[in-house]
């Protein structure tokens, strides 16, 4: 089982198929084990990166816990243990948090970037803008968010695909206990428009229409914020379209990427 072993941290991975680098970076529910779905579709065309952030699945770290503030260092010493020099990601929420970190630092070196579900990374005033109208609707659901609590999974979903929903939450279960201010631990990685005006690689943001965790109307207001950003909305996806829409996500990804190449 390949560990890397970095700033008292076990940070493991697994390398599947051949051809260009493509890094799957997982939520927090999920580990490498989330991507089931997509490895054996994406390892076809691709050589895929799957691993498990510091404090999540396999990768232990001593008893500090998930550290998102060491996530894009953990990334680039990966790429740099495997000889991965031009990559593309893909960042499930949390995930985003990496790939964006790891775009902003290394823009040449992306051929191309995948934000699912997310906008981790992005100071809040960035995405939000000024639109009172914008700001309005996300304070409104936040508070719903707070009084309901948060899902990661569609409740259909769960309903009609039982199975599905007993796995995602066993694979979840791989993980070790999140401390209670983990959600304050995220950086900010992009302080303001500018930042993220430099990433001029192809961005592709897909979210379910459904999520009230990154809602289509905010992820349309960081789309338009990148200058070669697009957005696709996934109809009766919630918060995880990769797991509940794998079809979906894998061909919207695949044709996303192989215009990235063609570019």
């Amino acid at each position: 089982m390949p560990f890397l072993s970095r700033d008292g941290a076990r940070i493991y991975y697994e390398v599947h198929g051949k051809g260009p680098w493509l890094v799957l970076a997982h939520g927090a529910a999920g580990n490498h084990l989330s991507w089931w779905q997509q490895v054996p579709v994406f390892s076809k065309s691709y050589r895929c990166l799957v691993f498990d952030h510091r404090g999540f699945g396999l990768s232990a770290n001593g008893d500090e816990g998930p550290s998102p503030g060491q996530f894009v260092e953990d990334l680039e010493a990966l790429l740099e243990e495997v000889g991965a020099e031009e990559v593309r990601l893909v960042g499930q929420s949390m995930g985003g948090l990496t790939c964006l970190g790891y775009a902003l630092r290394h823009p040449n070196r992306v051929r191309a970037l995948v934000m699912a579900s997310t906008l981790a990374g992005m100071r809040k005033p960035v995405w939000l803008a000024t639109e009172p109208i914008v700001r309005a609707k996300a304070q409104e659901l936040w508070q719903k968010r707070r009084e309901n609590g948060r899902r990661a999974l569609d409740p259909e979903f769960a309903y009609c695909r039982p199975e599905l929903a007993f796995l995602y939450r066993q694979i979840a279960g791989l993980n070790p206990p999140r401390p209670p201010d983990f959600p304050r631990r995220y950086p900010i990685l992009a302080q303001d428009v500018t930042d993220l005006q430099r990433l001029t690689m192809p961005v592709l943001f897909i979210v379910g229409e459904r999520d009230d965790l990154y809602p289509p109307f905010l992820v349309a207001v960081g789309q338009r914020l990148l200058p070669n950003a697009r957005l696709v909305v996934v109809p009766g996806a919630d918060h995880s379209v990769y797991y509940e829409k794998p079809a979906v996500f894998n061909e919207a990804v695949l044709t996303f990427l192989k215009e990235a190449e063609e570019r």
